[in-house]
């Protein structure tokens, strides 16, 4: 049902798909978004990830219309998987319990990239020619849209996470060709959640 594969991007990423899931709720039009998914276990790029700029290290703020949530449903789950504790760390107790128990959470630690030829400006926002790379932390399908969610603990002290997570549904659409209207970013605590539509071309603040 969870197909597992760890990647050695720098650390250990526990990449995870839960298949039914997946085949479910990419039904509607993100067969692409399945595929991805299903091929990236045995083909990711991995040299790319060992070099070059991360994603979770973006550190320039950019103009974006933000909304804040508290409670939102994404708050519960991280809630209840802290409070089960079956993990080490707090991001795989979120992580793995959305995915095991979330009807819309379809995958975590989906490895990206992109390289310098696939974004105009590449080089002066990024200062560098080598891929940008990164890892999302849970992957969810809801109301005809693919959600990019990072947990971050003590999330309002946040900021960059916007930056991040908008790069991070760039490298999917470029990934998947699914256009980025189809998308939507958010990054989120046991407590509140920001959520926002991501552009293609955020300029440094």
């Amino acid at each position: 049902m969870i197909i597992h594969k760890s990647f050695k991007h720098g650390w250990f990423y526990h990449y995870r798909i839960h298949g039914p899931k997946t085949a479910a709720l990419c039904n509607g039009g993100f067969a692409p978004l399945q595929d991805y998914l299903h091929h990236v276990k045995d083909h990711c790029p991995d040299e790319y990830f060992q070099q070059g700029p991360r994603g979770s290290a973006l550190k320039f703020p950019i103009d974006i219309d933000l909304q804040k949530i508290r409670g939102h449903e994404v708050c519960d789950l991280a809630q209840q998987g802290l409070s089960e504790g079956k993990f080490k760390t707090a991001h795989s107790n979120v992580q793995m319990f959305m995915l095991q128990h979330d009807s819309r959470t379809i995958s975590v630690e989906v490895p990206l990239w992109m390289l310098s030829s696939e974004y105009p400006g590449f080089q002066d926002i990024l200062h560098s020619t080598e891929a940008l790379t990164g890892h999302i932390d849970a992957l969810r399908i809801e109301d005809g849209k693919i959600w990019v969610w990072d947990y971050k603990p003590n999330a309002h002290l946040e900021k960059y996470a916007v930056t991040q997570t908008n790069f991070y549904a760039i490298m999917l659409s470029k990934r998947t060709g699914i256009p980025l209207e189809k998308f939507r970013c958010g990054y989120f605590d046991d407590e509140l959640a920001y959520v926002f539509r991501p552009i293609f071309s955020p300029k440094p603040n």
